[in-house]
């Protein structure tokens, strides 16, 4: 791994948790972000006073999903006990809202609605939407060829995308049978275009797939050396796209009538988290090599930062701050220079 001078990203804020963390989550308005852990913890921080709050302590359950609603007044956190426990946030201190029992089923996937108060959840081979108005189930829907692997709402139809075995399902009216687009593998991770344009899926049998938002006929991307774990969207007008898998990034940018890739291979071990800055080609990543990297268009690397087993990891939505999560629970802010020359 190179050392590069002049830094761009500098440590404002450190806490710790009980275990390795595995979400991240911000508020809409980049006042808050929130962490859980392999133990059950789920702790949130107030980005301008540095004050935090404790959620749940760890239960030695894990927690695996946590995520904001659109309007930011709840937080939503699912794990292996099966229960989903839903916060509300908007008051001075945090309280529990409700909480959602599913004995026996682990809840690892959920994702809130871009512009209504509704939840979806995983529960085994089905996802539910939960609506906070009425506080009840609005409809299950049944996957039924595995389990649930990952949700992915568009950002501008009510339409709710599922990944699993041989495929991903889009449901648009939940009276009607969803729309399917079958894979010969599984599909683990799905994410849709900032601009609503393109779907993509990250499969078991190491592709990555991607279809225009209503047509069935898809790219399929090949030769990564093994199964696509983490997708990250740029939200350009001609979007970036990068994929993660082993110790490699590839990024691939639209071209004609395909699409061209450039492959990231600093990394030496397998690389956990890559997200996009908001409104920039930025993209950052971290691995189990315990390096933080940035890479300019999603593919030249600006920074290398060592000392940093990062688990996940999260922009805030104003692009301004970097949440950052570690194996051994250590979580960090790391925020944008003041002086408007990139990262400290």
């Amino acid at each position: 791994m190179p050392r590069l001078t002049q830094p761009h990203l500098g440590r404002k804020w450190r806490g710790r948790l009980d275990d390795y963390v595995t979400a991240i989550a911000w508020s809409p308005n980049s006042q808050q972000v929130a962490a859980c852990d392999g133990a059950g913890t789920v702790q949130c921080l107030n980005r301008i006073t540095q004050q935090t709050h404790c959620l749940q302590t760890g239960t030695g359950q894990s927690v695996d999903a946590l995520a904001y609603s659109a309007d930011g007044r709840f937080l939503a956190a699912g794990g292996q006990d099966g229960r989903v426990s839903i916060w509300e946030m908007s008051g001075d201190a945090p309280t529990l809202f409700t909480c959602l029992e599913n004995p026996r089923t682990w809840v690892d996937q959920l994702a809130w609605h871009p512009r209504r108060q509704e939840l979806v959840f995983s529960l085994g081979r089905y996802a539910q939407v939960w609506e906070v108005e009425t506080q009840q189930v609005l409809t299950t829907l049944a996957f039924e060829n595995s389990s649930v692997l990952d949700l992915a709402w568009h950002p501008q139809q009510d339409w709710l995308a599922v990944g699993g075995h041989q495929g991903v399902k889009i449901w648009q009216d939940w009276d009607q049978d969803p729309a399917i687009r079958e894979l010969p593998g599984s599909s683990i991770c799905v994410s849709w275009s900032p601009d609503g344009q393109y779907l993509a899926s990250g499969n078991l049998d190491r592709t990555m797939v991607v279809w225009p938002s209503e047509e069935d006929i898809p790219w399929r991307m090949t030769g990564f050396p093994g199964k696509v774990r983490q997708i990250a969207w740029s939200a350009d007008a001609e979007p970036l796209l990068s994929a993660a898998s082993g110790s490699c990034i590839t990024t691939w940018h639209r071209l004609g009538s395909g699409w061209e890739a450039e492959l990231l291979e600093e990394h030496t071990q397998a690389v956990n988290a890559i997200a996009f800055q908001p409104n920039t080609t930025l993209l950052v990543s971290a691995a189990a090599d315990d390096y933080l990297c940035l890479w300019q268009g999603g593919a030249k690397l600006v920074q290398a930062q060592k000392g940093i087993s990062g688990s996940a990891l999260a922009w805030s939505p104003d692009g301004q701050t970097l949440a950052l999560g570690g194996q051994q629970g250590e979580w960090q802010l790391w925020a944008q220079s003041v002086r408007g020359q990139g990262f400290l």
